[in-house]
């Protein structure tokens, strides 16, 4: 083995260990911050500003990411320092909760940094990935990958909920200040483990330079432009409703921490059981087979939270859209290190985020505005919410995607073929070839 080929490994080992931290964190964070908004006296206006704000800041910041990580002339270093600086921002939320809470405002400003200061280490962090696995294996290898650590998050979830559910009744204010403390320990741990990564060099031409407008201007001929386009329109339909349906479960189903916890990671951990699977199947047929088989099933989701509200049926829902989520989250991430060469990755990775960005914070705001105005349907003006968003997504979904190409020589297959592959009744030739390990 070479010096450079040993150099990728110890990387990748560093990265899984990374990541196994990093997912600790998000376990014991992303479905909270809402949990903790209400509990200080958060509205549903309230909630849409949460899922809008930092989602709008961590667009924006990345749009220099590019430009700061070619005069660094290191991505690592980038990487480093705002990994760092998101783990210090979960230390005030930890003492706000163990002083008793905080204005709902306050603790929005609180994740608004958190999610920007992170976000920030995400273009460069896609960039050097793609540059340590092989293309041809990506998506087995982020398949794998995935999945483990998707586990580890469901798993850690669970902790989080159980912790709550413990604390309910003894001081829940002290309850979400550990797990945030843990949070903070689990991205201190994996910052550690991002130190000793090894970064394979980079050259940077003044020609891989342009900015968004530039971007923007090409997305009459641009494939991928288009594909940034539909993902955009895409997640500002889903996140009309997306930030309420925890709301829906704790406001008006009034399910216990627990119950919450069990039906929202019931999807997180069909995401990573199909994550593996999908990949191994984007591999052989392409990123984009898999985004338009998917993309029609994310659609209809919404619509399934209006037939009945049984928390069983709800799990069903959740197992149903962690399958889909799970390939269409895993290719139209893959697709991007297929469509754009590596020196401009960075810059691509960031425009991509800077517009979902944008367009999940326009879906949470408007989602929040038009609840207020909303006619009930069976009683509840959020299912009325979760239609209008089903709806709007159909009309993304049947429109965009069949414009794209695949950027890759792929196999031909019928989606029905794919679907009966991907449950296990018809398997594909050449899927199951042994798993990457790093």
């Amino acid at each position: 083995m070479s010096s450079q080929e040993s150099k990728v490994k110890q990387s990748l080992r560093a990265s899984f260990l990374d990541g196994v931290f990093a997912v600790c964190m998000m376990g014991f964070t992303q479905d909270y911050f809402i949990p903790f908004l209400l509990l200080v006296g958060g509205t549903t206006f309230h909630v849409g500003i949460l899922n809008s704000i930092p989602n709008l800041a961590a667009a924006l910041i990345q749009l220099p990411s590019a430009d700061v990580t070619v005069k660094t002339g290191s991505r690592t270093k980038i990487i480093n320092t705002f990994v760092f600086f998101q783990a210090v921002m979960l230390v005030p939320m930890a003492i706000l909760a163990l002083k008793g809470g905080t204005t709902p405002f306050a603790f929005i400003i609180l994740v608004t940094l958190f999610a920007a200061i992170g976000a920030f280490a995400m273009p460069p962090w896609g960039s050097l990935m793609s540059d340590l696995v092989p293309e041809k294996q990506r998506g087995e290898y982020f398949g794998w990958r995935n999945r483990i650590l998707g586990f580890i998050m469901v798993a850690m979830g669970f902790v989080a909920g159980f912790i709550l559910h413990t604390m309910e009744n003894i001081n829940i204010y002290h309850g979400f200040a550990i797990i945030f403390l843990f949070a903070f320990i689990f991205r201190i741990m994996s910052w550690y483990f991002l130190t000793r990564m090894h970064e394979p060099p980079l050259e940077h031409k003044k020609e891989d330079q342009f900015t968004l407008i530039m971007f923007l201007r090409r997305i009459k001929e641009s494939n991928f432009a288009k594909f940034v386009l539909f993902v955009g329109l895409l997640n500002f339909t889903v996140n009309i409703a997306s930030p309420f349906f925890a709301v829906f479960m704790l406001r008006d189903l009034h399910f216990s921490y627990l119950l919450y916890t069990v039906v929202t990671i019931t999807a997180t951990l069909a995401v990573y059981l199909f994550m593996r699977r999908w990949g191994r199947h984007a591999d052989r047929v392409g990123n984009l087979k898999v985004i338009q088989f998917t993309a029609p099933i994310v659609s209809i989701l919404p619509l399934l939270w209006v037939v009945n509200h049984h928390p069983l049926f709800l799990i069903l829902i959740q197992i149903l859209a962690g399958f889909a989520w799970a390939g269409f989250n895993l290719c139209a991430s893959n697709f991007i290190f297929d469509a754009v060469s590596p020196a401009k990755r960075t810059r691509c990775i960031a425009y991509f985020n800077v517009i979902n960005g944008v367009a999940l914070c326009l879906g949470a705001l408007i989602g929040g505005f038009l609840i207020e105005h909303l006619p009930t349907l069976f009683g509840y003006q959020l299912l009325t919410l979760f239609v209008i968003s089903s709806a709007l997504r159909l009309g993304v979904v049947f429109v965009l995607p069949h414009r794209l190409k695949e950027v890759r020589p792929v196999d031909s297959l019928k989606s029905d073929d794919l679907f009966f592959s991907m449950i296990g009744i018809k398997p594909l030739l050449g899927i199951d070839r042994k798993t990457i390990r790093y």
